[in-house]
């Protein structure tokens, strides 16, 4: 789909909408790489390779250009776990399985470095931004916990889990790989072996099931 343009409905221009995701890009590249304080509008250009005034054109100023890195970011993120989720639409006979696959690939993005990028500015900066964690949130825990409820809700109307409430069902699977991560990672500042990681995953999914298989 193209661009529409808020002032007149006309289709943007497919080359200013490429641009455009490439500054962010860049920037969020560049944000990661020196924090904000530090990252300078020339060395996003640069990353971007594109004019510095091109920058300014495209997003007025350093602040909304992080604003908008660290929102594009986000949606990145999600996208990868949308698609890892999507798995669970059909899981076959062995759900066991295919929930270990879910969780180790759902554990993989989020030790991502884009994901402890993320996280590591959401938190560095809450301060300047006050409304960027719920940002943040919004648009990766939130919607990937809407999307899991959505799939787990299918599996206990197809017998494949017992009746449960499948919104709390998500937040306590999405809970037993997140904890244990965060304080594997110390908080996204270590990055947690491949092995060490599966491990998580394989005790969420067996604690999971204990709690939500279906005893028929």
């Amino acid at each position: 789909m193209t661009g529409v343009t808020a002032s007149s409905g006309r289709a943007a221009p497919r080359g200013r909408i490429d641009k455009r995701q490439a500054i962010l890009a860049a920037a969020f590249t560049v944000f990661a790489r020196r924090g904000y304080e530090q990252a300078c509008v020339r060395e996003i250009a640069e990353e971007a390779g594109v004019a510095k005034p091109t920058v300014y054109n495209h997003l007025s100023d350093k602040e909304n250009l992080f604003r908008h890195a660290m929102e594009a970011a986000a949606d990145s993120v999600m996208a990868e776990n949308l698609a890892v989720v999507e798995r669970l639409r059909d899981p076959g006979e062995d759900l066991r399985a295919v929930l270990g696959d879910v969780a180790h690939r759902l554990l993989q993005t989020c030790c991502g470095e884009r994901s402890r990028a993320l996280r590591w500015l959401t938190y560095a900066q809450v301060a300047r931004f006050p409304d960027l964690v719920e940002l943040v949130q919004e648009r990766t825990s939130n919607r990937l916990a809407d999307a899991l409820a959505d799939r787990l809700a299918r599996l206990s109307l197809s017998g494949h889990l017992r009746r449960c409430d499948p919104v709390r069902a998500a937040e306590q699977f999405l809970a037993l790989l997140t904890g244990p991560m965060e304080t594997r990672s110390r908080l996204g500042t270590r990055e947690v072996p491949v092995a060490e990681a599966r491990a998580v995953s394989e005790a969420a999914v067996e604690t999971f099931l204990l709690a939500y298989a279906s005893t028929a």
